[in-house]
């Protein structure tokens, strides 16, 4: 088993574009693109909201590697905050990873999580279900049970101090919109 370590953008673009033309995961029509913003945080204007702009953060399995003595380890509670809008036939999603600080060396830089292929499959099911709901007004909740019920990784107790979404208040929230 390939265990990433490593933030792979082109692995959530490639596999974003894989679901959504050759799966059809939203296919109403419309132009989908997924960006990346490492400064994005959960707050939504109202001049934002009005603008269509909506939240959804999902708490994903990943893993790290620290930068300073390359020390390595996974997490069960790796927040993804993604924000999304569809205006006038274009659909754009932003994603942020939220990094995690080494408890060894204690470095205080937030290391970004690696994904394996499946694990990004399942958080952007995820976030195709929000869209269809929220943007196209779709109503299935057999589709959002299929990529929900997950069996639950079990691993150490989360370190709240090394968590950078804890420290901005957004730690894995899963299931929650700002609508």
């Amino acid at each position: 088993m390939d265990i990433s370590t490593e933030w792979t953008p082109s692995l959530w673009l490639d596999t974003f574009n894989e679901l959504l033309y050759d799966d059809n995961e939203l296919d109403y029509g419309d132009r989908w693109t997924l960006n990346f913003n490492y400064s994005l945080t959960s707050m939504v204007t109202n001049e934002e909201r009005k603008r269509g702009w909506k939240v959804f953060t999902h708490c994903a399995y990943g893993n790290f590697q620290c930068a300073s003595c390359k020390k390595t380890w996974a997490s069960a509670r790796v927040t993804l905050l993604f924000r999304y809008r569809l205006l006038r036939g274009q659909g754009t999603v932003i994603v942020r990873p939220f990094g995690q600080a080494c408890r060894s060396c204690r470095s205080n830089k937030f290391s970004l999580p690696g994904f394996d292929k499946k694990e990004v499959e399942h958080a952007l099911h995820r976030q195709f279900f929000k869209i269809r709901k929220n943007c196209y007004r779709e109503e299935d909740d057999k589709d959002n049970e299929r990529y929900s019920s997950e069996s639950e990784v079990k691993t150490k107790p989360h370190e709240k101090t090394l968590c950078q979404a804890c420290q901005m208040g957004l730690c894995c929230r899963d299931d929650e919109d700002d609508d």
